[in-house]
């Protein structure tokens, strides 16, 4: 070892061990300006010996001065690693979280997995992080709250994967500023922003266009345009129900109406039988799941779905061939699934209980 290193160690354990909480405390602070101030000049080496030093210091010490310790050390890009290691990793996030939002010297698989089992304050300081990867936040975006999800929308260089853009896109069905700042994101894969466009309502498309950069603002009011123009010939067109109707209440008296005729008529392209069938398998009104059938919420269709006791293979189906003009992506299918697994029989039924009344008192 290090002759330096070892007398300064050995000096600093014995202060560790007698020195009292003040003087503890005054001894960091001058080793931190110390670092602090010489941190463009040092060497490697010279930092590893700041590193046992420091981690020597904090093994005794308050919290308002590892507090003070993680905002002096957050911005320097040659901290000592370890140290930072064990900031980012303290429970408390006044502690963790100058280093989490700010320090480069923190490793990604330690981002990881922080972001998998810390709180949501620890995962909203990770996601303001510049250059944030795909890999953690997946993990954010998993497990992450409103806010959290949010803000790494908002973080222009948090890059995701496509499952990550998925959530995403799912989330925004139900926030109206996050579906405006999914959208002008410069990296969302167009069948995504198809699939989130489609799912807006016309305020959040003005608001998108109006909010876009003059070099992307081309591409959005095409893609508006085209899904516009998609949802619009889908809503529009007449279905006639009354031939399904005969051939699907034919096969109930037969006692030949189950999941696997469902399934034919599906492979078939039937989509008036698809739609009788599925209305009556669930005991739900044609009217009610046609409405569903070409509505813009993938969840809605799940419901009947999962009531009439359909695996989810079939219900994939249908989800993959209710709009003949409008393609769902594999993302969305894969959110689908897990929304699917996760949505019981029993709530299912209920959920329907309640559409059929709301169905009722239009």
């Amino acid at each position: 070892m290090h002759p330096a290193r070892d007398s300064l160690i050995a000096e600093l354990e014995l202060a560790v061990t007698e020195d009292s909480l003040e003087e503890r405390t005054n001894t960091l602070r001058r080793v931190t300006d110390l670092f602090v101030n010489d941190a463009d000049r040092l060497s490697d080496e010279q930092i590893r010996i700041f590193d046992d030093v420091l981690c020597l210091l904090i093994r005794r010490i308050e919290k308002k001065a590892l507090i003070e310790l993680s905002k002096r050390l957050a911005p320097v890009d040659n901290s000592p690693l370890e140290v930072i290691r064990v900031l980012a990793h303290d429970g408390a996030i006044e502690v963790a979280g100058p280093v989490l939002a700010q320090s480069r010297r923190v490793y990604l698989g330690d981002l990881i997995e922080i972001a998998a089992t810390g709180s949501q304050a620890h995962m909203l300081a990770i996601a303001g992080r510049v250059e944030l990867a795909e890999a953690v936040t997946d993990v954010l975006l998993s497990r992450g709250d409103e806010e959290v999800t949010f803000k790494l929308a908002t973080n222009p260089t948090a890059r995701f994967s496509k499952t990550g853009y998925g959530i995403l896109v799912k989330d925004a069905e139900a926030n109206d500023n996050l579906a405006e700042t999914v959208a002008l994101r410069l990296d969302i894969p167009q069948e995504l922003l198809h699939e989130l466009v489609a799912r807006a309502t016309d305020a959040v498309r003005a608001r998108i266009l109006a909010l876009a950069p003059p070099e992307t603002r081309d591409e959005i009011q095409e893609v508006i345009a085209e899904t516009a123009s998609s949802i619009s010939r889908v809503l529009t067109a007449e279905r006639d129900f009354t031939r399904a109707e005969e051939i699907v209440r034919a096969m109930e008296e037969h006692g030949t109406l189950d999941e696997k005729a469902l399934v034919n008529f599906i492979h078939r392209r039937k989509y008036e039988e698809m739609t009788v069938a599925l209305a009556r398998l669930c005991s739900a009104p044609l009217k009610m799941i046609a409405g569903l059938m070409i509505g813009l919420r993938n969840d809605a269709i799940l419901v009947p779905c999962k009531a009439a006791g359909l695996k989810w293979p079939t219900a994939e189906a249908i989800l993959r061939n209710r709009h003949s003009n409008h393609a769902i992506s594999d993302q969305i299918i894969e959110l689908a699934r897990k929304d699917y697994e996760r949505l019981s029989v029993a709530t299912a039924q209920r959920t329907l209980r309640f559409m059929k009344v709301r169905e009722v008192a239009k």
